[in-house]
C-alpha cells in the first residue's frame, strides 16, 4: 500500500513505516501530524485517484527531528573584474516517520 501526498507544497510517495525528509514544518520532535491532501492511493492493486484529492483519505505520521541538509556552495565570479563572492546554504528539513495510511 502506498499513497502520493502533498506535504508543504511537495509531493511524496509514502508507504507505512517510511522515513522522509520534508520541508521544515511547525511542531516539536515527537508530535504527531496528519496529512489530508492525498492525491493518489494504491491498496494492493486497487488505485484511487483524487480530483484533486481523495475525500476522507489521511496519512498520519510522527515528527522525529528537525535537521539541516547538506551544504550547498554558491559561488559568483565576474572575470577580469576582481569580483568573487562565495556563500554557503544549508536547507532546514523535518524528518517524518509515516505511521498509517487510511483510505
Amino acid at each position: 500500500m502506498y499513497a502520493i501526498v502533498n506535504i508543504a507544497g511537495t509531493q511524496f510517495k509514502v508507504t507505512k513505516d517510511q522515513q522522509l525528509y520534508a520541508p521544515k514544518m511547525q511542531g516539536e520532535a515527537g508530535a504527531s501530524v496528519e496529512f489530508d491532501q492525498v492525491l493518489l492511493a494504491d491498496d494492493n492493486g486497487t488505485v484511487s485517484i483524487g480530483a484533486p484529492t481523495i475525500a476522507g483519505a489521511k496519512v498520519s505520521g510522527k515528527i522525529l527531528d528537525h535537521v539541516k541538509g547538506d551544504k550547498v556552495i554558491v559561488f559568483k565570479k565576474k572575470r577580469r573584474k576582481g569580483y568573487k563572492k562565495k556563500n554557503g546554504h544549508r536547507q532546514q528539513f523535518t524528518k517524518i516517520l509515516i505511521e498509517n495510511i487510511t483510505i
